[in-house]
C-alpha cells in the first residue's frame, strides 16, 4: 500500500529509506537532504509496520510512503514487495534506518553496493544485538556507531564511517544508547551523502579506473592531451589502451575511453546503449568509445572487462600469451 506524492522539484540522487519504527535517522537524512547543495533526495519511505511513527513524519513532509506487513508472507515475497515499491519510486540506493528485517541474500545481491545500514557499535566489534550492554560489560571506554555497506553476511560489509561516543561511569545500555542515537543523527546523513555522490566525484572515479588499469601486466600511467592515460609496454615504446576523460571537449560525461574493434561496433553500442556509451570528441574518430562513469548504476566488472580487452588489443604478443596462461589457473 503506497501513500502520498511529492510535488517538490526532483533533485539529486534518489534513495528509498526502509524503517520499522520512529524513523529518527530517516528524519535526520531527510532534513539534511533539504540543505543547499545536498546531493540526494528521499523518494520513498517504506516500512513493514503500518503504524510506524516514521511514516507519519514522512507523510507530513510530503514524502511518498509504502507499507507491506511481513506477517503472513515469506521473506522472499515480502522483500519483493518492498523492492518493487523502491524501484517504482525510482530509487537508486536503499538506506536502512531501524529496519528490523534481515534482507534475503538474493535481494542484497541484486542491490550490491547500493544498500547502506547504520549499526550501533564500532564495527567489527559487537555485530548483532545488545551492542551497548556488551560494550559496557567488556569495560570499553567508547561505544559508537558505524555506517556500512550491506552484504549477505550480517554487519560485515565495508565500513564507510564511524563516530565514537564515550562510555560514562555508571552508564546503562539505555543512557549510552540515547547518546549514541544523537551521534548517529550527525553521522548517517553525511555518510550517506558522501557514498551516494561518489559516483559523480572525478577523483573517486579516476582512482577506480586507475586501480583496475594498473592491475594489468606491464601497464603504466602517462598523461595524454592533458588527461591521465594508461599504456602497456615500456616507457619508451608503450601504447595507450585507456584514457580518463573528465568532461572534456564540452562533454557532460566523466568516462574511461577504450578501443573498440571497429567503427561499426562503436556506433552500434552508442546507438543501442546511450546510457552506457558515447562517442567522444577527437578520440571517437579513431574508434575509441567512452564508457560513462558518472552514472549511479555503473558496472565496474564491465569496465574491467573493457580495460582488459583494450589492453589486449595493443599489448605485445608475449604479454597476451602470459595473460592467457594466467587466466587458466
Amino acid at each position: 500500500m503506497a501513500k502520498g506524492a511529492n510535488n517538490r522539484e526532483s533533485h539529486g540522487i534518489k534513495i528509498a529509506v526502509f524503517i520499522s519504527g520512529s524513523g529518527t535517522n530517516m528524519a535526520a537524512i531527510l532534513y539534511a537532504s533539504r540543505l543547499a547543495d545536498a546531493p540526494l533526495e528521499i523518494v520513498l519511505v517504506a516500512s513493514n509496520i503500518a503504524d510506524a511513527d516514521g511514516l507519519k513524519l514522512a507523510e507530513l513532509e510530503g514524502i511518498p510512503t509504502f507499507v507491506h506487513s511481513h506477517k503472513g508472507h515469506s521473506r522472499t515475497d515480502h522483500d519483493a514487495a518492498m523492492e518493487a515499491a523502491a524501484k517504482d519510486a525510482g530509487a537508486q540506493f536503499l538506506v536502512l534506518a531501524g529496519y528490523m528485517r534481515i534482507l534475503s541474500d538474493e535481494f542484497v545481491r541484486r542491490w550490491e553496493g547500493r544498500i547502506l545500514n547504520i549499526h550501533p557499535s564500532l564495527l567489527p566489534k559487537y555485530k548483532g544485538l545488545d551492542t551497548f550492554a556488551r560494550a559496557i560489560e567488556a569495560g570499553d571506554n567508547h561505544a559508537g556507531a558505524s555506517v556500512h555497506v550491506v552484504t549477505p553476511e550480517l554487519d560485515a560489509g565495508e565500513v564507510l564511517a564511524q563516530v565514537r561516543v564515550t562510555i560514562a561511569p555508571g552508564d546503562t545500555p539505555e543512557t549510552l544508547g540515547a547518546r549514541v542515537k544523537l551521534a548517529e543523527h550527525q553521522l548517517y546523513p553525511r555518510a550517506v551523502a558522501d557514498y551516494v555522490s561518489r559516483g559523480t566525484d572525478p577523483d573517486f572515479l579516476y582512482a577506480k579506473v586507475r586501480e583496475l588499469a594498473l592491475t594489468l601486466p606491464e601497464t603504466h600511467e602517462r598523461e595524454s592531451h592533458g588527461s591521465p592515460g594508461f599504456r602497456v609496454g615500456t616507457e619508451k615504446t608503450g601504447k595507450f589502451f585507456a584514457h580518463f576523460s573528465q568532461q572534456h571537449h564540452g562533454s557532460e560525461h566523466i568516462a574511461v575511453l577504450v578501443k573498440t574493434g571497429s567503427m561499426d561496433e562503436l556506433l552500434h553500442l552508442v546507438e543501442t546503449q546511450p546510457d552506457t556509451y558515447y562517442k567522444p570528441a577527437y578520440y571517437g574518430a579513431s574508434g575509441w568509445i567512452g564508457i560513462i562513469l558518472n552514472n549511479a548504476n555503473v558496472d565496474w566488472d564491465h569496465v574491467a572487462q573493457w580495460l582488459g580487452r583494450s589492453w589486449r588489443s595493443v599489448a605485445p604478443v608475449r604479454l597476451t600469451k602470459l595473460h592467457d596462461i594466467a587466466d587458466m589457473f
